[in-house]
């Protein structure tokens, strides 16, 4: 297999504010392959704007190996920064900053001035790069005559113009609208796959990422907490903080109690679930069993129901949405738990104080550790 685009090693990276050493990365190891599209994502004060400085080549690690297109950036000096950075690189952020008073082809056209191309070779290239995002025949016009969307493509054409092995974009679709920022979800993912760069994408935006991304890492208090595909990371999280991060999730305090071939029984307040063994990221048996909203089935008291289930739910709010209902069922040890009940057929919505059912099939849950009072 080829070595990948990135390899981090190990990185961490402090700060010293007066007498108080301030840790951001604690040990940070990270793979992508070129070609990839992956999304970073966690709260603030995870890490992502420093893990991005780094991977930009705009600071270097307190300690760690960082290696960028089979060279060891970590220990380079400012001026063989400048020049990777140059080279190797592209930037798109939140803010455009494109010229307003020059054209399209001129704003594209301008990091190869400071590259030393030729004004005729600028012009071939960075025609050739509108072309590529759809926008040959917008090359003309300024930014104002052009839509947010186009002005976002624009500032992507003029970031790979160079054609750097690295496409950086921190929140690039944060000041549009939600209409526009949908669009530009998939215009972006059709000009990685179109142009097969590599691009590491910050965003706090969670459908964003599951859109767009080949591979989501997930950063919790300066350490990647779980990396994987949006499926994976979605259907089987690792950890607490994982499972409510991407998406909503029910969890449920349990004890294993024992197996029963391929599945493990779970105590859940006196009646007994399986989850499948492969499900399970518990060491423990104390653990959490996460149903998503979405997964379980809801039905008035005394229907039928298959699978796993639970019984003496109250439903004590409802919420319409459109394409799905979405309910609190208040259970018997005097917790509340989400359903989101699709609106595909001609049944009755439930009402509020109606006694009800829950089930779910095995498959559809989760196992954790149960490591927090605070469930």
């Amino acid at each position: 297999m080829a070595n990948p685009l990135i390899k981090i090693t190990n990185i961490k990276r402090d700060f010293q504010l007066g007498n108080e050493t301030v840790y951001v990365l604690k040990g940070i190891d990270l793979e992508i392959n070129k070609g990839e599209y992956v999304a970073l994502m966690g709260p603030s004060g995870s890490g992502k704007s420093t893990l991005m400085n780094l991977l930009g080549c705009l600071d270097t690690p307190t300690s760690g190996t960082y290696i960028l297109n089979e060279k060891d950036v970590s220990k380079m000096h400012d001026d063989e920064l400048a020049e990777i950075r140059n080279k190797e690189i592209g930037f798109v952020f939140q803010t455009f900053n494109l010229l307003p008073r020059t054209s399209a082809l001129e704003n594209v056209a301008l990091p190869m001035v400071y590259a030393g191309y030729s004004k005729a070779d600028r012009k071939i290239r960075a025609t050739e790069v509108l072309t590529q995002v759809n926008l040959a025949d917008r090359m003309d016009h300024q930014p104002n005559q052009l839509s947010g969307g186009q002005q976002q493509r624009i500032a992507v054409a003029r970031a790979i113009v160079n054609r750097p092995a690295l496409l950086l974009l921190d929140e690039p679709l944060g000041a549009l609208d939600l209409k526009l920022r949908r669009q530009m979800q998939i215009e972006l993912k059709w000009i990685q796959t179109e142009i097969g760069i590599t691009f590491v994408h910050v965003t706090h935006d969670q459908e964003e990422a599951m859109t767009m991304a080949d591979t989501i890492a997930v950063m919790n208090k300066g350490r990647i907490e779980q990396m994987g595909a949006p499926d994976e990371l979605y259907d089987s999280p690792k950890t607490k903080f994982v499972a409510n991060f991407l998406g909503q999730s029910n969890l449920i305090p349990g004890t294993i109690s024992g197996n029963d071939g391929d599945n493990l029984v779970i105590d859940l307040y006196g009646t007994k679930v399986s989850v499948p063994k492969k499900r399970s990221s518990a060491k423990g048996t104390s653990v959490l069993v996460g149903i998503r909203p979405e997964k379980f089935r809801v039905a008035p008291e005394g229907k039928g129901a298959t699978g796993n289930v639970l019984t003496g739910g109250v439903v004590s709010d409802v919420s319409y949405i459109g394409v799905s209902t979405q309910y609190m069922v208040e259970m018997p040890w005097g917790k509340e738990l989400m359903v989101f009940e699709q609106n595909d057929d001609d049944e009755d919505f439930l009402r509020k104080g109606e006694k009800v059912t829950l089930s779910w099939e095995p498959g559809f849950s989760f196992i954790l550790d149960n490591d927090s009072e605070d469930n």
